[in-house]
């Protein structure tokens, strides 16, 4: 079978930058799609995007649809056609679907069955319907019409190439008739680009200075701006998410160096990084200690004769924006932190929850026992508590969102707090997101706990939960938060009485019944995702979640020592174990003794139980207090032999009653053994 490479471009006016990429791999995926549905088969597929064109090259696509055989079953024979044998409603039914007279209809098997070949056609026929179909399917939220035209996309579109081979494939899209004809740079060639073939899409938009292929702009971009960085004597901060936008905002980039009046620097860094990578999409520049170089990377658009000219409006346009931040720093000094707590007095957290002032009190006293908790200083953190909130009423964060807390620091430090009380307003947002930086500090730790905990109280407590597509108030970030923070630092806080602390805190604000148990649920439900992810097995955490750890640093220790206990030989047979011991004990009727009588022994598998219980209680009972829960759970593995012995000799309900509650105490006590560490009955 013959195979052609394909080429569809779709030229617009210019496509939104964070958009670009998304919008461009879905493009492909639609084609890819379309094409796979209808059997035709290439050799490899890729999309191309720049700020005016979507584009995706096939590279071998077969040029003619096989035939296809089309197989569907109708009723059976019995209900199709009557005792007289005439044909019922449901056999001309089916056959009316199948588009045939019932005389072409298969009766031969038990149901009736139409088989037919549909001939395959050509691909260049099914291309325009495929190409039309992906362009409907882009994850576009808001789409545009112009002109006169009922055609909506999601910017207005400008020209259409669509090759298969060197032939134009005969259609029209969105407004657009197919050609061969693209558009070259806007500036630098604005003329028409004829494309022969697939295979010359790229380097005729290179001639015409448009490097349609993203990550080659990408690339480009990065390595140009590392070289202008490093004449710098500086590094370029790259966030991948705005190389990724400058990315799609030039078809021809050219990265220049530009600079800006070092006075500017006595600003916190954070924010001037913040205007010009936010709003200006500059590249910044730090020096080998990691502080801000008056420099920052522009990438034009267009290769200038006069490249001085850019530089004098990047820097003419950047000014006003660093003179704000300045002036904002500069008049929020004027007043100590403390005093723009009054504000707050007048601004909502939540309609139900009070003030914002009011959860920095909470926090602060929240924060003070967690403190506690963890090994740190109450004091501090119960300052850093009140004021944590402070920087929101300010001119800086109001002006730039996004200093939240790194203002809170700056003037913290101004004001000459402790540094760790300082470090703490920033530290209380942490983790920012998934993977993202911890507390440094054991005060900053404090307060992110506090913090997060008291949003989950409060919005639990009010009965605003989060639902699967919804988490307004990110109450599942507030909760991996408080874990990440707790294990990963090594902080053995007591979250049960964390959160009771957090609901006295709220009084009568919010609804007391039940409210522990469902924000503790809420959780440490959270670890279960956790250890999947980190390729532990759900039965490792199951077994844990049993027994209720107060700690969810305790939780995490007890779950790695299961996880090594699960790997041992003797695991599978101790799990089905202590299930069969707790199915036993649950249908226990009666009150079990207290002790253990060896009179009440008949057996020899009962007094070698007896004796390995008492002689692993000696020697796991501290290694679990120690939380050494790997070696606790290494020594309950020997207690394998003698509880298979005692379950193959032994009948635990015997006519006895006394020997019967004897047996069952002996249970007792080896079940109690484990779930000293874990629940072992859910690894079976």
């Amino acid at each position: 079978m013959s195979a052609q490479d394909f080429l569809v471009e779709l030229g617009t006016e210019e496509l939104p930058p964070k958009a670009l990429k998304k919008l461009g791999e879905a493009f492909l995926a639609g084609i890819e799609k379309g094409l796979q549905d209808a059997g035709l088969h290439y050799a490899q597929a890729r999309f191309h995007a720049a700020p005016r064109r979507l584009a995706v090259i096939v590279d071998q696509l077969a040029t003619q649809q096989p035939d296809r055989s089309v197989n569907l079953d109708g009723p059976p024979v019995q209900a199709a056609f009557d005792a007289e044998g005439k044909p019922t409603q449901a056999a001309l039914g089916f056959a009316r679907k199948c588009g045939v007279e019932l005389a072409e209809i298969d009766t031969s098997g038990p149901k009736l069955r139409f088989s037919r070949t549909i001939a395959g056609q050509p691909a260049i026929e099914l291309l325009p319907g495929i190409v039309q179909a992906s362009l409907d399917g882009l994850p576009i939220p808001k789409r545009m019409r112009w002109a006169d035209r009922k055609d909506e996309f999601v910017r207005p579109t400008q020209w259409l190439v669509m090759l298969l081979g060197d032939a134009v494939v005969d259609c029209e899209i969105l407004t657009q008739r197919a050609g061969r004809h693209s558009r070259g740079h806007r500036f630098h060639h604005p003329q028409a680009v004829a494309i022969a073939r697939p295979s010359d899409y790229l380097p005729a938009l290179r001639e015409a200075h448009v490097l349609a292929d993203f990550e080659e702009r990408r690339v480009l971009i990065e390595r140009r701006v590392a070289e202008l960085a490093k004449q710098q004597n500086g590094q370029a901060i790259v966030p991948p998410d705005l190389l990724d936008e400058v990315t799609a905002l030039v078809e021809w980039p050219v990265p220049l160096v530009c600079s800006f009046e070092e006075r500017f620097l006595a600003v916190p860094q954070e924010a001037l990084i913040s205007t010009m990578q936010d709003n200006q999409k500059y590249f910044c520049l730090l020096d080998a200690d990691g502080k801000l170089l008056p420099r920052f990377i522009t990438v034009a658009n267009i290769e200038s004769k006069d490249a001085s000219q850019i530089v004098a409006g990047n820097e003419k346009v950047v000014r006003p924006r660093l003179t704000d931040a300045e002036f904002f720093f500069k008049q929020d000094k004027k007043q100590r932190l403390e005093a723009f707590n009054a504000r707050l007095a007048n601004v909502v957290f939540q309609a139900d929850l009070g003030t914002v002032l009011e959860k920095a009190q909470r926090v602060s006293e929240l924060a003070g026992l967690v403190a506690a908790g963890i090994g740190g200083d109450a004091a501090l953190a119960k300052r850093a508590g009140l004021l944590s909130k402070a920087d929101l009423a300010t001119e800086m964060v109001g002006e730039f969102p996004e200093m939240q807390g790194i203002a809170g620091y700056y003037y913290a430090l101004n004001d000459g707090e402790h540094a760790d009380v300082a470090a703490a307003l920033n530290e209380q947002y942490m983790p920012r997101g998934a993977g993202a930086e911890l507390p440094s500090t054991l005060t900053g730790a404090a307060v992110a706990v506090a913090d997060k905990l008291d949003t989950l109280v409060g919005i639990f407590g009010i009965g605003m939960l989060p639902t699967g597509s919804k988490d307004p108030y990110a109450l599942r970030r507030a909760a991996l938060g408080v874990l990440r923070i707790l294990i990963e630092k090594g902080l053995d806080l007591n979250v049960v009485d964390a959160v009771a602390k957090a609901i006295d805190l709220y009084g009568s604000r919010v609804k007391r019944e039940g409210l522990a148990a469902q924000v503790l649920d809420f959780i440490f439900d959270r670890l279960r995702a956790r250890y999947e992810d980190e390729g532990i097995d759900v039965t490792s955490y199951l077994a844990v979640r049993a027994v209720q750890p107060a700690s969810a640093l305790d939780f995490d220790q007890r779950v790695q020592g299961v996880e090594a206990f699960r790997r041992l030989p003797e695991a599978d047979a101790l799990a089905a174990a202590n299930k069969r011991v707790s199915n036993l004990l649950a249908k226990y009727e009666g009150k079990l003794p207290e002790t253990v009588e060896p009179r009440w022994f008949d057996n020899a598998t009962e007094f070698s139980l007896y004796s390995a219980i008492q002689q692993a209680e000696q020697a796991v009972q501290p290694l679990a207090q120690s939380r050494q829960y790997r070696e606790a759970l290494g020594r309950l593995a020997a207690m394998r032999e003698p509880v298979d012995a005692f379950f193959v000799a032994v009948l635990v309900n015997a006519e006895d009653a006394s020997v019967r509650a004897n047996r069952y105490a002996l249970l007792a006590r080896l079940r109690g053994l484990f779930l000293g560490v874990a629940d072992i009955s859910a690894l079976g």
